[in-house]
């Protein structure tokens, strides 16, 4: 007697590695948040080493002062970026630059906690000049020298190291909290990987 296979075996793909290619692949939300991500990070640092030069014409450890005002500048700067092109709602505006801003306060305050401990770690421990001081020349010079004792020392290398991190984490809370959309389930990314998890099983 002929055993007739169900209709869900006939019709179920070969099995192999092929299924599994897209959930290795990262989600095009996901791709264009590292696009906006690389803008907002050197942008970000961008104002973080200008005004650390700025303030420290003036002020000893004008580096901690620096990233209080980048946190602020930034965020509106990096908002847009989320909003139009890797997240694309149709939200209330003030609204979700409040949640953005909840966001980023709350990569931003380990941050600023940690930004004093990594500066001293650099000083102290790998004897990285400490910079920031009231005495530098208040002119800029375009040679390598003022370039080399100024930019590479403890605070522009601590604001750089405490930055990378900072996109990866924001990730997770601006798609889930900032520009959450209400009533709706799962992001598009979100059903895809749960298809192509749920195609695998097969």
């Amino acid at each position: 007697m002929e055993q007739r296979l169900p209709a869900t075996e006939l019709s179920s793909p070969p099995q192999g590695g092929e299924g599994r290619i897209p959930r290795l692949l990262p989600s095009s939300q996901f791709v264009r948040y590292l696009i906006v991500g690389v803008w907002n990070t050197v942008f970000g640092y961008l104002v973080f080493a200008a005004l650390t030069w700025l303030i420290s014409r003036q002020l000893s450890h004008g580096y901690f002062y620096a990233a209080m005002l980048t946190v602020l500048i930034n965020i509106s700067a990096a908002f847009f970026g989320y909003k139009w092109f890797v997240f694309k709602t149709q939200g209330n505006y003030l609204r979700e630059w409040f949640r953005c801003f909840m966001v980023y306060g709350a990569a931003a305050l380990p941050n600023l906690l940690l930004l004093p401990v990594v500066v001293n770690a650099l000083i102290y421990v790998w004897h990285v000049s400490p910079g920031g001081n009231a005495n530098h020349p208040a002119h800029f010079q375009f040679t390598a020298e003022y370039m080399s004792s100024t930019f590479l020392t403890a605070p522009y290398i601590g604001g750089a190291i405490l930055t990378a991190g900072t996109v990866i984490l924001s990730f997770f809370g601006h798609r889930h909290f900032s520009f959450r959309q209400p009533g709706i389930g799962k992001s598009e990314s979100d059903q895809t990987d749960q298809q192509n998890s749920a195609h695998d099983w097969k």
